[in-house]
């Protein structure tokens, strides 16, 4: 089978952050099926372009065997204003289009685009009916509803436009794969998509490189090296942004300035200047940023920490998504400190690996983390029940197979 993915951040090897589809696109390859991918040129976390993409329009690159990615220009003026936001997201749609139709030649089974932002359903469709191949649309966040909660969606009249999109784009699609059972009812129930066309195929641990670091990589050197020989690690990996309000993790450590909490904060966003003018206003020398690092050193920081920390904005959507980086976590046998309502919370506490906390509550969250800090040998054991959770029902390899399974049954032959 060959997938045509529309997926605006697929990352490139090696690039911190999630890479649900950049596994995905390994384990299907692995297994036969051929992948291009049409991806934007500006970074999720940073906004920009990446130096060696500055200048170009659409540049080919070959990831691996029966992997080729088409990175397409993106408009930078995303943080600049409605306009630029607005713009940076239909730069894609339109470069998109263009590569799908004058770059990528072959034959396709398939197309599969992944939301958000809602709008690369237009690629798709476009392609998906030009190119006379089957659409499936994946729905990582629920659009426009998550966009309106953290302020990204402003303007009525885009908000009208992006719902009316929205159920047309369920319509065309011949089956529409969601990432949690919240998301999978909200479509049943409140969107009105039929129930035989929506699957749910949701994020995933990785166990192979968790799996190899477990038996090899030294926890006590890497904390010796970082100063965190004394210290209970709360260690958050993912974007800086407005959805992540990280602000909330500081507020935490400020109450915890007299205990040996540290909270590391791992990556990028537009935020992270905001958070690091706050910790020195605050003084703080309990908080520590490191910058976007590849993912085997994420996992090596990771297994160092004592607990891993999945952190939202408090909104409703967000009630319905699990994290991705929960299941980082779970595949390191560390406990996580789940300050994200909902399905995120209802999954900790069935797996019984870690602790729920309220968004946008500090005392809480300090609280829970002075908790676990006196539990000692409990620490490993919910990071274990994690664990054997996520090899039970989140393993990626076993997903991809899944999603291929069900793109087969839908695909033109």
């Amino acid at each position: 089978m060959h997938i045509l993915l529309i997926h605006q951040y697929f990352l490139e090897k090696d690039d911190p952050g999630g890479s649900r589809f950049n596994e995905m696109a390994r384990v299907w390859a692995e297994n036969g099926h051929s992948v291009t991918v049409i991806a934007g040129m500006v970074h999720y976390n940073t906004g920009k372009k990446r130096e060696k993409h500055k200048g170009k329009f659409i540049v080919k690159e070959t990831y691996d065997e029966n992997i080729t990615v088409y990175r397409c220009h993106v408009s930078e003026a995303y943080n600049t204003n409605f306009a630029g936001r607005l713009w940076a997201y239909f730069s894609f749609v339109f470069s998109g289009i263009i590569c799908g139709l004058f770059y990528t030649r072959e034959k396709y089974n398939v197309v599969l685009v992944t939301s958000p932002p809602l709008f690369v359903g237009i690629t798709g469709y476009v392609l998906s009916i030009l190119k006379a191949v089957p659409l499936v649309f994946e729905v990582r966040d629920l659009w426009p509803e998550s966009a309106i909660d953290t302020g990204v969606l402003t303007n009525k009249s885009i908000i009208r436009f992006a719902y009316r999109f929205e159920k047309f784009i369920y319509k065309k699609s011949v089956l529409v794969n969601t990432l949690t059972p919240a998301f999978r009812q909200n479509l049943i129930e409140v969107k009105k998509v039929p129930a035989n066309k929506v699957v749910m195929i949701p994020n995933a641990a990785d166990f192979s490189m968790s799996e190899e670091l477990l038996h090899t990589f030294e926890v006590a050197s890497f904390r010796q090296d970082k100063g965190w020989t004394d210290k209970f690690v709360v260690t958050y990996v993912g974007a800086h942004g407005v959805a992540n309000h990280l602000i909330q993790l500081i507020e935490a450590a400020e109450l915890l300035h007299h205990t040996n909490a540290l909270v590391v904060l791992i990556g990028e966003g537009m935020q992270k200047p905001m958070l690091k003018t706050e910790v020195a206003r605050r003084k703080l020398t309990n908080v520590q940023f490191v910058d976007a690092v590849p993912k085997r050193e994420v996992f090596k920081y990771i297994l160092a920490s004592d607990m891993g920390a999945s952190v939202l904005k408090k909104a409703d959507t967000f009630k319905t998504i699990y994290s991705n980086k929960t299941f980082d976590y779970m595949s390191c046998q560390k406990p996580i400190l789940m300050v994200i309502d909902g399905v995120s919370r209802q999954l900790v506490e069935e797996a019984r690996c870690g602790v729920y906390a309220e968004p946008e509550n500090a005392a809480d969250i300090a609280s829970k983390i002075q908790l676990y800090m006196s539990y000692n040998g409990q620490l490993q054991k919910e990071g274990m029940n994690g664990y054997a959770y996520a090899r039970s029902y989140f393993d990626r390899t076993y997903l991809a197979k899944t999603y291929t399974a069900e793109l087969a049954k839908v695909a033109k032959t």
